[in-house]
């Protein structure tokens, strides 16, 4: 009789701390994965119950699977409805499927039946808390004095009339294939701010979790854009001190064959986060200058004008050394119309005194180019020859062919990533493989290496050198 008492207060003990921390409730529940020694799972679920609570608005959880991180957003949101049955939650995944899964987790654990004294449900920490009746979808349904409490969409479904506290993306990007599409990405992204942020109430809370595939996929661009707003949990499988995260839900040696089973890429973006664009980027890196120039021979540019609405145009300004070395000066990178751009060409060439002007003449290139040389001559410049010229030769295998070239010549000034920082998301992100959205800042950065060590084709009476 004793012995039951004992359990009674000790269970009672574990219950009403289990309503006040979440990672008792996730040890209350399924003590055998939220073991008290496995102080990473302590870490992301209290991580979790102070972001819900602070001011932040964004919270972005990077883990290797099979750590629980899907396991622990559903028994978050389980806790979230317990203490809040007015609270309405949102997840989307790449399919309904998946985000249906999720939900039916969710609403399954809240419904579970009492079997046992002393195993506890969710009933026992939270009583009051009951699925509707009639009101039990997988994808949509609310509690007991609630309305509506949850739906779950994917890109492809919908979220019209459904207004949300709580908003969770759960990986939207569904292989690797997808990561190196550009297309896909962006999609993910217009779906995320054209649809799932208008359901967003006001206050509300965002959690994305994902695989990092591409430092430009979903998760990289919340970041970038919400900045010192966002929390990051960032969590490796293999520690940078070799240790691993958790031995016991992955070894070294089951990670040492995965590694070896799947590639170092696809192994490096599922376990270690590390964005497989970083792995399959064309340029692997730019030399950069700082401080006082070398002596150059000559000062050139190279334009690669937009060919439609949505490309950009490329100019870059450059000095040449004597051993073939080029250092960019002065860059135009926009994809405002030619009423902006042909005359910040102008002022660029006319600013750093180019002495050869080379412009592509395709799609309506010529027409930019003597407008160009137009705008010169008005502000009095006698230095620069514009040379314009149709590039016959395809594009990518340009592109493709002289990037060593570019990394081990082309330099870039000190802190550039600050002065043209679109610029330098291209070139930086460009794949070797895949869809790439933009290549011109790539193509006239080709075009450089081109017009030093060969000679470009010109039209006849543009040819000066």
């Amino acid at each position: 009789m004793r012995d039951e008492v004992r359990k009674r207060i000790a269970f009672g003990a574990s219950v009403e701390l289990a309503r006040r921390r979440f990672f008792d409730f996730c040890h209350l529940m399924a003590p055998r994965f939220y073991k008290e020694r496995r102080e990473y799972l302590q870490e992301m679920c209290d991580v979790l119950q102070e972001f819900y609570a602070g001011e932040k608005k964004v919270l972005v959880m990077d883990l290797p699977p099979r750590h629980g991180k899907s396991r622990t957003l559903q028994m978050f949101v389980q806790w979230l409805l317990g203490r809040d049955n007015s609270l309405k939650v949102m997840t989307g995944s790449y399919n309904e499927v998946l985000s249906k899964t999720f939900a039916k987790g969710v609403r399954d654990s809240i419904n579970e039946e009492k079997a046992d004294a002393f195993i506890p449900v969710f009933n026992d920490v939270f009583p009051d808390v009951r699925i509707k009746s009639g009101d039990g979808a997988a994808n949509l349904w609310g509690l007991e004095g609630g309305y509506n409490n949850y739906l779950a969409t994917s890109p492809s479904g919908t979220a019209t009339g459904f207004g949300c506290n709580l908003l969770i993306i759960d990986d939207v990007i569904k292989s690797a294939e997808e990561a190196y599409n550009a297309s896909a990405k962006e999609k993910h992204w217009q779906w995320y701010t054209n649809t799932m942020l208008s359901r967003l109430e006001e206050g509300g809370k965002i959690i994305i979790v994902m695989t990092r595939w591409a430092t430009d996929d979903l998760a990289g661009r919340v970041l970038e854009h919400y900045g010192g707003n966002a929390v990051h949990i960032n969590m490796k499988a293999v520690q940078d001190d070799g240790r691993m995260l958790c031995d016991e839900i992955l070894s070294w040696e089951s990670c040492s064959e995965k590694k070896k089973a799947m590639g170092f890429d696809i192994w490096s973006a599922n376990y270690q986060q590390e964005p497989i664009d970083i792995k399959g980027r064309l340029y692997s890196g730019f030399k950069t200058y700082d401080g006082e120039l070398p002596l150059f021979k000559r000062i050139a540019s190279y334009t690669d004008t937009a060919d439609t609405g949505s490309d950009y145009l490329a100019s870059y300004c450059y000095g040449v050394t004597f051993s073939d070395d080029a250092y960019i000066l002065d860059v135009v990178y926009t994809q405002k119309a030619m009423e902006y751009t042909e005359p910040a060409v102008a002022d660029m060439l006319y600013r750093q005194r180019v002495k050869v002007a080379d412009i592509e003449s395709n799609n309506g290139g010529r027409g930019f180019a003597r407008n160009v040389e137009r705008l010169l001559k008005a502000k009095g410049d006698s230095v620069t020859k514009v040379r314009w010229f149709t590039q016959h030769r395809n594009k990518q295998a340009r592109i493709l062919s002289n990037a060593t070239w570019c990394m081990e010549h082309i330099y870039f000034p000190k802190g550039w990533h600050n002065r043209w920082p679109e610029l330098y998301k291209s070139l930086t992100t460009y794949q070797k493989e895949g869809k790439n959205i933009h290549d011109d800042a790539e193509d006239a950065l080709t075009g450089i290496c081109e017009s030093i060590t060969e000679r470009i084709k010109t039209t006849p009476t543009r040819v000066d050198f």
